[in-house]
């Protein structure tokens, strides 16, 4: 396939290199799946922007149409006013367009890529809060993806199996293909965002982006899936439509990489889910009929849930699964003398150090082997309601008080320490034990919180206020046992917004914004004090503090959309310097050209340039002639001594100074100089005319003309200091970043990636309120990453509590694996 200098740019933009021919994969290191994702990522841009084009001239021919058969003059006014919008904007929407579908790849390779049409949002009883809007362009997406899908089946199957190889072995669905049709579509619905478009004109642009993009996907997945082949990836997949008498997926050996170029059609890989922190089970392991995910009770390895369902079904899945393992896990322990089970009761104190696991398997016994006190869910709530009350009149002051960073936060331990004391401080407590699923609920909420205290995302401040609801959630957890399960749940949905309000207004210098330090303190102290066992309380606050996020979030929104606009007008301006200055100086490099000229064209002349390519481009008449001026200045002061060539200089001499003239006049250049630069290039030419050499500009005053030009056409200096190839490395590895990634800095201060300049490669950082604080190259901001003075927040668009859930599946898994006893795995 031919690589088109349209192509080239859409590369650069995405931080793409060019497809190169190299043998078969013979290994699957992470270079290895970059340089594929990469080579696809390429492909798709390209054939997306050729039809980009024609999906712009078929939308304004039909907004054309549809202003002729307006009924009214104000609705024909209307509809011109977006045909004006979209054509002044169509630019900036293929490459927005073009941009978020090329960010696919880069949250696939991160295991992050699950996009939805958004009807999820109009199921149940969400529809008595339908946008009528929104829903409207949710039904358009919906029905073109779900159609493009079943039409292009057998060739998103193909490509789902080749891209699972390069997702370590996890299963890719449509949702998760970054070349699928939905990945298109929403692609188009985030780029309209930036257009005030009626949702009418919408629907008229989404049938046409049907018709001339999506319903024509077969070519590009025809591409990509015939890269993967001639990659020796899965070169023999036959397809197989699925069939609900298909053996488990889970059941199926993966196929390593060494034989991708050997393995045949039926090949069907395990499901996806998050990248597993512990091993994953060996090829060929067998799963055990009637366990989960066709795995034995007794292996402990538990497959990862699906992760392209929708997130209250993989949030559910996720929960069942950790339960499995919490069971797998206690089952590993030795037996207590007298072999009870691993559902006996547990001794209380091991709520603090559980043996052997979070669940031990020994029963419980009172001192002379009399049977434990179990205590009741109604007495483990009481303690925790006593834990909470002493909480408040010890802690409850510091907490009002606290300003961020002076507050210490509550461990784990020390909330399982305190359960311990109040449990057996009652009569018989001693003797007490704690039911199994009880002591799992113990340990799961524990987890929670231990995730939360070891998420980067949070800033330090604001794990120490949320680490003091961990008895209130306890409690929740023990008065609702179906708390897990329900992702709605009010209090889990605080959780997660107050979690998504710290990383977005708190940073770790002690600074927030806001006010939503006091917020969320407000919130933990509330708590605290009023919440005994109505679970409204979390609702009420869930409302309130909502509620003030989004006003925020909107005046943030609408403040980084300005400072972004003008940073955008900024930038486009610097690549059309930069360019103008590239043209000129490859006419003058190497030539001895007196001052007057090198003022003349590096100056007022490269003015007019930029101000022609800003507003014609250079596919313009006007650009054209224009960089012909230089070419005919620069000839014009050579010695003539053919009378032919003095001939053309005499004929081309007044139109060429009219042309001058008139340049100077439209910048507005200063008269009195541009009339002596004219007179002094008169002298040069007369000079030429008597065959006679023109004296150069001394090195330093060139020297200094040239710095000049590159510095008011905002080139970096940055050049000057070769780049080492660790830096470069890291700035390619800048070019995937999505927008909206948070960085930290030396002092714990957190800026923004709002936006950034794929061909200057120029960062637009903000700050936590949305106000533009540095452009930073990402040469700088490479070597400030080398030296440790920045960091990149490693954040997710999943919610608080499904990262808490996927880590401790994660963790669980692991330590299942490696408590398994090694017969097991033979």
């Amino acid at each position: 396939m031919e690589v088109t200098d349209k192509t080239r740019n859409n590369m650069s933009k995405l931080g793409t290199p060019e497809p190169a021919s190299s043998p078969a994969v013979g290994g699957l290191t992470d270079e290895v799946i970059i340089e594929h994702l990469k080579a696809c990522q390429a492909l798709v841009v390209e054939h997306a922007g050729e039809r980009f084009t024609a999906f712009a001239k078929e939308l304004d021919g039909e907004m054309t149409e549809f202003a002729e058969q307006a009924k009214t003059n104000q609705e024909q006014a209307e509809i011109a006013e977006e045909q004006r919008l979209l054509r002044q904007q169509f630019t900036e929407l293929e490459r927005y367009f073009l941009g978020y579908l090329g960010e696919g790849f880069v949250k696939f390779k991160r295991q992050e890529l699950d996009t939805s049409t958004g009807e999820e949002k109009y199921q149940g009883d969400m529809l008595s809060l339908v946008d009528n809007e929104d829903l409207e362009e949710t039904i358009a997406i919906s029905s073109i993806t779900h159609r493009a899908e079943n039409q292009f089946a057998e060739l998103l199957w193909a490509l789902n199996q080749r891209l699972a190889l390069l997702n370590g072995g996890q299963k890719v669905g449509d949702r998760g293909n970054p070349a699928g049709p939905v990945q298109y579509c929403e692609s188009l619905r985030k780029s309209f965002q930036r257009v005030a478009l009626t949702t009418k004109t919408k629907i008229i642009a989404y049938k046409i982006f049907d018709q001339l993009m999506v319903s024509q996907l077969a070519d590009i997945l025809d591409d990509v899936n015939h890269y993967f082949v001639g990659k020796g990836v899965l070169p023999n997949l036959h397809y197989r439509p699925a069939s609900h008498e298909a053996p488990p997926v889970a059941d199926v050996e993966e196929v390593p990489y060494e034989q991708w170029s050997e393995a045949e059609g039926e090949v069907e890989l395990p499901s996806m889910g998050s990248a597993p922190q512990g091993p994953a089970r060996q090829p060929g392991q067998p799963g055990q009929p009637g366990q989960p995910g066709g795995q034995s009770a007794a292996s402990g390895y538990v497959p990862s849930p699906d992760a392209t369902l929708p997130t209250e079904q993989y949030q559910g899945r996720l929960v069942d699964a950790i339960r499995t393992l919490q069971s797998h896990i206690g089952g590993f322990a030795q037996p207590a003398p007298g072999g009870s089970d691993s559902g006996a009761p547990v001794p209380v104190g091991n709520i603090v150090a559980p043996p052997a696991g979070y669940a031990p398997a020994g029963g419980a016994a009172a001192p002379g082997g009399r049977p434990a006190m179990v205590y009741t869910n109604n007495q483990l709530v009481g303690a925790l309601q006593n834990l909470q009350v002493q909480a408040q009149s010890v802690t409850g002051q510091q907490i009002a008080e606290a300003q961020p960073g002076s507050l210490a936060p509550q461990t784990v331990s020390g909330v399982s320490s305190q359960l311990v004391e109040q449990l057996q401080g009652d009569e018989d407590g001693e003797d007490g034990a704690v039911d199994p699923s009880d002591m799992h609920t113990i340990d799961l909420v524990g987890m929670l919180f231990e995730y939360m205290l070891s998420d980067d995302n949070l800033p330090d401040s604001i794990k120490a206020l949320l680490s003091y609801l961990h008895t209130p959630f306890l409690k929740i957890a023990f008065i609702d046992k179906d708390f897990f399960e329900q992702t709605e749940h009010p209090a889990r949905l605080l959780l997660n917004n107050m979690a998504e309000a710290g990383v977005k207004w708190v940073s770790n210098d002690g600074t927030c914004q806001y006010d939503i330090y006091d917020k969320i303190k407000t919130i933990v102290s509330r708590v605290l004090e009023e919440f005994k066992n109505d679970v409204r309380l979390f609702a009420e606050l869930l409302l309130e503090f909502s509620g003030y996020t989004k006003k925020i979030s909107r005046r943030q929104e609408l403040m980084e959309r300005r400072a972004m606009e003008k940073v955008q007008g900024e930038e486009k301006l610097r690549e059309v310097k930069i360019r103008v200055n590239e043209e000129v100086r490859a006419r003058t490099d190497g030539k001895e050209l007196p001052s007057a000229v090198l003022l003349m064209l590096l100056q007022p002349w490269s003015d007019y340039l930029a101000f022609l390519l800003l507003r014609y481009g250079e596919e313009s008449d006007s650009w054209t002639r224009a960089i012909q001026v230089i070419d005919d200045v620069l000839w014009s002061i050579e010695p003539k001594e053919k009378n032919a060539d003095k001939t053309r200089q005499l004929e081309m001499h007044d139109s060429l100074l009219d042309v001058l003239e008139t340049g100077f006049e439209t910048i507005g250049y200063d008269q009195a100089k541009g009339k002596k630069l004219l007179e002094a290039l008169f002298s040069l030419q007369k000079m030429a005319l008597q065959s006679k050499q023109v004296d150069p500009a001394p090195e330093p005053m060139r020297t200094k003309l040239e710095a000049m030009a590159a510095k008011k056409a905002g080139q970096s200096d940055e050049s000057e200091e070769k780049a080492t190839p660790e830096e470069l490395r890291m700035v390619e590895n800048l070019k995937m970043i999505e927008f909206g990634t948070w960085f930290e800095f030396e002092g714990g201060k957190r800026l923004k990636v709002a936006w950034y300049n794929s061909k200057t490669l120029h960062y637009m950082l903000v700050d936590q309120m949305g106000k533009k604080v540095a452009m930073k190259s990402g040469l700088e901001l490479a070597r400030s990453m080398l030296a440790h003075k920045a960091k990149v927040i490693a954040g997710s668009s999943k919610p608080f509590f499904e990262r808490a859930l996927e880590n401790i599946f994660q963790s669980l898994n692991a330590k299942a694996e490696e408590m398994t006893p090694e017969g097991d795995n033979d």
